[in-house]
């Protein structure tokens, strides 16, 4: 449909928390907010911009305004894929179309995907900080099923005991955020398994992992930054058991079904996962979570507020998207 407009926009959340990983920490979350409208209907998008990708948000919003005249003139989400790469601002112009679809036809997504709308548990980030404030965090959030745990430094086998005593019920996942070398790596692998951690997350960076090893270890390994799209998966078959698909990395929902349904027919396990951003970033992404083995999409959780008819927490329990929010 033509006559579309295309507006975009920057929005600032400030954490409840700061937000440490192995590479830096950060206090609020910046996102930029693609809206287009049509006679029809408005819909909604929104990207974290991630300098580890060389995105900015003066970049991401470059990108997106590359698109406008596309956007005006009818242009679908296929050839959107063609002309912005996989990233932050491909999927805010992505998700915004898969939301206006659904107001224009008045069915929503998960509906035209056939997929089922139920409530998911998704973990709960216990961010990376010295032992004695990850060890409150942990024990604050002791009654939650499921805890991530930022690594990759120095006194991570401390860090690792405190969260796990602090939470002895919680099942626990680790992320490293490409933080270890492959020695640090296998140095930690007793500490992981004495703390039933499940699931590593990127031990080692993009690009130097072809050491690791599919299924060699009492744990699943989990690709996050070595895993974008569906290019990515020649790269990494072998060397992890599960990939990490985020909105941002693939460029929008659209390119996310195809890399899900591919990772899956290569035996590949499916985490969820997110950048912090509002629920909006995170509506979209629910769309492939009602099956995956694992859902991280507690952004809104670490929020100080939360955009208007966000989604609704019980707990670690995620609820449906408003349609007033997306999709």
């Amino acid at each position: 449909m033509t006559n579309r407009s295309l507006s975009v926009a920057t929005e600032h959340y400030p954490l409840q928390r700061a937000f440490g990983i192995s590479r830096g920490t950060k206090t609020a979350a910046d996102v930029v907010c693609v809206t287009i409208k049509s006679a029809m209907g408005i819909g909604r998008g929104e990207c974290v911009p991630y300098a580890r990708y060389g995105e900015s948000l003066e970049s991401v919003r470059e990108q997106i305004d590359s698109v406008a005249t596309l956007i005006h003139e009818g242009g679908s989400r296929n050839e959107l894929l063609n002309r912005l790469p996989a990233g932050a601002a491909r999927n805010a112009v992505d998700c915004a179309l898969w939301d206006l679809e659904a107001k224009e036809t008045g069915q929503t997504v998960f509906d035209r995907l056939g997929v089922p709308q139920h409530p998911v548990i998704t973990a709960f980030t216990v961010p990376y900080s010295d032992v004695e404030d990850m060890r409150q965090v942990a024990s604050d959030n002791a009654h939650r099923p499921l805890l991530k745990i930022k690594l990759g430094s120095s006194n991570d086998i401390d860090r690792l005991e405190a969260v796990a005593a602090a939470a002895p019920e919680a099942k626990l996942i680790v992320d490293a955020n490409e933080g270890w070398s492959l020695s640090d790596f296998e140095k930690l692998v007793d500490t992981f398994v004495a703390a039933n951690v499940t699931l590593v997350e990127q031990p080692l960076a993009a690009g130097q992992d072809g050491d690791l090893q599919a299924g060699r270890y009492p744990f699943q390994l989990c690709a996050d930054e070595s895993c974008h799209d569906r290019k990515s998966l020649e790269h990494i078959l072998g060397k992890y058991d599960v990939i990490n698909i985020k909105l941002d990395k693939t460029g929008g929902l659209t390119e996310a079904l195809v890399l899900k349904t591919e990772a899956l027919e290569a035996g590949l396990g499916i985490m969820v996962g997110c950048m912090v951003g509002s629920s909006l970033a995170m509506a979209p992404a629910l769309v492939l979570a009602h099956d995956a083995d694992v859902v991280d999409l507690d952004g809104p959780l670490l929020l100080a507020d939360d955009i208007a008819h966000g989604i609704t927490f019980e707990g670690s329990s995620m609820g449906t998207p408003s349609p007033k929010l997306w999709g």
